[in-house]
């Protein structure tokens, strides 16, 4: 159940002055047996840690699980250090709709129901929203030169942090 604020208006309105714009993060890694090290890892810490808690006097049961998540955690620190790592945030709305406003469909795209140009909006937006400073260049090149799964989860990171909602309806 939600509770209300206590708080002043003026004092909701500097909280809310105050919000970053939401952030995503995506990971890179062609390292293919850091990836399956990780998540055999990960799922034999998930396993372990499903028997301790079955039997919480089983010390065997425990330590099998201590040990599995060590595991687990060294070979997350291997996959995040061949890994790299590509930062978006969130336009303001009005950036974000004059970013699509820039970048219109076509007559054909409209009528296949574009709100956006497919073909220039993507690399616009993946640029707009980098944190770390990718060019509309770059983001054009990644996008033709990566297989189409890894090009759409590039434009997805930038178009999805656009999409994430923080809020929530409470119910009085």
């Amino acid at each position: 159940m939600a509770t209300k604020s206590p708080l002043s208006w003026e004092q909701k309105m500097e909280r809310l002055r105050r919000r970053s714009l939401p952030e995503r993060v995506l990971q890179i890694c062609d390292d293919a047996a850091r990836r399956t090290e990780y998540d055999e890892a990960k799922r034999a810490a998930d396993r372990a840690q499903l028997l301790a808690d079955s039997d919480p006097d089983n010390a065997v049961f425990a330590a099998r699980a201590t040990q599995a998540a060590e595991r687990r955690e060294i070979a997350a620190e291997a996959l995040n250090a061949a890994s790299v790592y590509l930062s978006f945030r969130a336009l303001p709305r009005p950036v974000l709709e004059e970013l699509i406003n820039v970048h219109p469909p076509t007559d054909q795209q409209a009528a296949d129901g574009a709100a956006f140009n497919p073909d220039t909006f993507p690399a616009a937006l993946i640029t707009a929203s980098s944190v770390d400073g990718m060019s509309e260049t770059e983001a054009r090149e990644l996008l033709d030169s990566w297989s189409a799964p890894d090009a759409n989860a590039l434009w997805e990171a930038a178009w999805q942090v656009q999409q994430e909602s923080r809020t929530e309806l409470g119910k009085g």
